[in-house]
Parts: structure tokens; sequence; C-alpha cells
């Protein structure tokens, strides 16, 4: 059967590309007890520049929706994982940040995250890698506003670019 698309189906390669990728991340996880979200949360607030998020943030950033993150982090709280605050100027605002717990586990695993990055590399090569991730950021950006607005746990606003090496 030839099928009715022309195209391939890029949102399941995307996720087939994904699974084949977090193979080589789960088992680094699952001794520190740790699902992909929260490490994603972790790595997310570890990376921005002030070292808190604010909620509605970390949902874009993380690609989580916002229901499952509240439980989610409520869960990372009661584990001293993160730390809440409401922000003065606004209480409706909650900022989160990392405890030393989980700024230990970074630093744990971060030697080990970035060492499968190195094997991915030898896998790929350094160079496609960096391509790869030019390629993805390429179609994110491409993509109209309200169409990224609508999509559930969209950033709002591009990231700064990593590159495979970073």
């Amino acid at each position: 059967m030839t099928g009715e698309f022309e195209h391939r189906n890029l949102s399941m390669v995307l996720l087939q590309s994904r699974e084949a990728v977090m193979g080589l991340f789960r088992p680094l996880l699952k001794p520190f007890d740790l699902t992909e979200q929260q490490w994603r949360v972790i790595r997310a607030i570890n990376d921005s520049d002030t070292g808190e998020m604010e909620i509605g943030q970390i949902a874009r950033e993380c690609c989580i929706l916002s229901p499952s993150l509240s439980g989610m982090l409520e869960r990372m709280d009661g584990a001293a994982l993160i730390k809440r605050r409401r922000v003065a100027a606004d209480q409706r605002k909650v900022m989160v940040s990392l405890t030393p717990a989980s700024r230990q586990l970074v630093k744990k695993l971060g030697p080990q995250v970035e060492a499968r990055y190195r094997y991915l590399e030898t896998c790929v090569g350094r160079e496609t890698l960096a391509e790869i991730y030019r390629l993805l950021d390429v179609v994110r950006e491409a993509l109209p506003p309200e169409v990224v607005a609508d999509a559930p746990g969209a950033p709002v606003k591009p990231r700064r670019r990593r590159t495979a090496v970073e």
C-alpha cells in the first residue's frame, strides 16, 4: 500500500528519534529515582540565567502541561528537589529554584549526561549533531507564532541556541 500521503510522518519520525535518544539517558536517571520530566525541570532551572523560573515558563520550556506540572512540582517539593516562592510584587506568580540536593544531582549526573552526548557525537558525527540542532531550530522558528503558541507547552520565545559542543 502506497498510502494517502506524500510526506513522511514528521511527528512520528521526531517521536521515534526522541525515543532512540532517550534510550541513552533513561538509564542514568533511574538510579536517582528521577523521571524524564523531573530531569527536564531540573535541567531547565539549572540552565536558566537566574537560577529560578516561573511555573508557566517551566511548563513552556519543558513542554509539560500545567496540570501535570503542578502535581509534579508538588512531589519534587516534597522530595526536597525544588523550592517555590511567591513573587512579592505579584502573589499569583510562583518562582521555582533548585535545592542543594538537586544541585548535587546535577553535579553527579552532569558528567554522565555529557559522556552520553559525546557517545551520540561518535555515533552520528559532531557536525551532524550540530546540523540536527540547527535544523530543528529552523523548523521551530519558521512556524508562525500563533501555531507555536497553540501547541501545548510550546515556548513563547526561542531559547538561546546551543551547539552540540555545549
